[in-house]
């Protein structure tokens, strides 16, 4: 056996690799920032900002629920349910038309959709590497 067969594999925890762990740290921040999002909306909307306060409250609520799935989803991949990972494959998928359009806007919003699409990337990267799979749907010791 040679040292480099038996090397460690960096994990971030005990056996979770750290794809799964960078996938779910992703997902995590993405949906922190859309609850984020919601909250700014509802308070543009009861200080007065908004122009129609029941559709902004609205929306904003239910900008946070939608922000609250890819959470639990990062909760479940660091705990190796395997149920997590279509959210976040799904949240990081939508990463990327979001950052489209950010980026055809101009100005500031090119540095914000590269960031954005970036993000998506790793994640969909992350999350769909062999390690990943492997630690998610390992066969059970029961």
């Amino acid at each position: 056996m040679t040292a480099e067969s038996s090397a460690p594999v960096p994990t971030s925890g005990p056996g979770r690799p750290v794809p799964l762990t960078l996938g779910a740290a992703i997902t995590a921040l993405e949906g922190a920032a859309l609850a984020v999002v919601g909250v700014s909306d509802m308070v543009s909307a009861l200080s007065g900002e908004a122009r129609q306060l029941a559709l902004n409250e609205f929306g904003g609520a239910v900008i946070v629920l939608l922000g609250v799935l890819p959470v639990l989803a990062a909760r479940a991949l660091l705990k190796e349910r395997r149920w997590g990972r279509s959210p976040a494959v799904l949240t990081n998928s939508i990463c990327l038309p979001v950052a489209y359009y950010m980026v055809q806007s101009g100005g500031a919003m090119i540095a914000v959709g590269a960031v954005v699409g970036l993000l998506g990337l790793v994640g969909i990267g992350a999350l769909l590497s062999p390690r990943t799979t492997a630690a998610l749907y390992a066969p059970s010791e029961d």
